[in-house]
């Protein structure tokens, strides 16, 4: 994340105009509201899957979504290497045969995510594919399976807020959240107001 000048200057070396801009966003204040969460057990608690599912929740967590942006898991996450600590676990081949491949659990956490996207209307899926075989952590359908360069679970978001996606496992369960986020002008509204009666 870039840091900006006025974060890294002390208040005194900064410019009058910079101070106003600080202290202006400052007054700023972002909420965030909880529309959709949904959890997941894991069956499954193989060593190599278990280091998957923490790294790509690691990945995935705090993923800002703007308005009318669409989200592609595949996109965020990225291909499943080695060179990022990926492990080798259970993944279904498309002929429904399971074989070892980096980053498999992957599809456990796009399937999470799925089904709290589907608690939301105002999320379009847009692509989302089944697996070749029967998942054991939810439900038949309900599914989303990932592949980098091959599936991928994408949704627009058309809510009339940006959304942020928040994704975390404890070895037990998956639980993905999304959360609504709002500026809330009011405090700053009334700072201007205040201002504008003392004739600044």
């Amino acid at each position: 994340t870039r840091t900006s000048t006025n974060e890294s200057l002390p208040s005194s070396q900064q410019s009058s105009s910079e101070k106003s801009n600080t202290q202006t966003s400052n007054l700023v204040k972002t909420k965030e509201t909880e529309i959709a969460t949904f959890s997941t057990k894991i069956m499954v608690k193989e060593e190599g899957r278990q280091h998957n599912l923490h790294l790509t929740c690691n990945t995935l967590n705090g993923t800002r979504v703007e308005l009318g942006e669409t989200f592609s898991f595949c996109n965020t996450v990225g291909k499943a290497t080695k060179e990022k600590g990926y492990e080798e676990a259970d993944v279904y081949e498309s002929e429904g045969n399971v074989t070892q491949g980096l980053g498999g659990g992957n599809c456990q956490i796009s399937s999470t995510l799925y089904n709290a996207v589907l608690a939301v209307p105002e999320l379009e899926v847009v692509e989302r594919h089944e697996h070749s075989r029967k998942v054991t952590y939810v439900e038949e359908g309900k599914d989303a399976a990932v592949a980098y360069g091959s599936v991928d679970f994408r949704f627009k978001n058309t809510l009339d807020k940006p959304i942020r996606i928040y994704a975390t496992t404890d070895d037990w369960t998956v639980t993905t959240r999304i959360v609504r986020i709002e500026h809330n002008f009011n405090l700053l509204l009334i700072v201007l107001r205040v201002l504008k009666q003392l004739g600044y």
